[in-house]
């Protein structure tokens, strides 16, 4: 857990994210991964490269938006942080997914980027 607030990638990339996901800005969302990214959403694929995030971004309705809940962090060194994150997908019209995100941050030539994206659809289901 990172006990500066100063110090907090996750938080930093999960705002650029959400604006980017927000305005459907899909260029922008593809250049928050690496170029090797691997990415597992919604979709049953595990996807890799940030052509494959765009492709699946694309596909996500423009209308839908995400509110970050609490977000949990770690850093390994220097270069590397991680963490988990709630976050629920929404629309207009009532549709919602509530998920536990996990990411693996990288950092590449001072800007942190997401090196693996994992969402855990949250059930309310036992």
């Amino acid at each position: 857990m990172i006990n500066d607030p100063s110090d907090t990638p996750m938080r930093e990339v999960l705002d650029r994210w959400k604006a980017a996901f927000d305005g459907h800005r899909t260029d922008a969302m593809a250049g928050l991964f690496t170029p090797d990214a691997l990415f597992q959403g919604f979709g049953p694929e595990t996807l890799s490269g940030r052509e494959a995030v765009r492709d699946y971004y694309e596909a996500v309705p423009a209308h839908r938006a995400a509110r970050v809940g609490t977000v949990q962090e770690y850093r390994i060194g220097e270069d590397v942080a991680g963490g988990f994150a709630d976050v629920t997908f929404h629309d207009p019209d009532g549709w919602e997914a509530p998920v536990h995100l996990s990411l693996v941050l990288l950092r590449e030539g001072g800007d942190w980027r997401i090196r693996q994206y994992h969402v855990s659809r949250v059930s309310s289901e036992h």
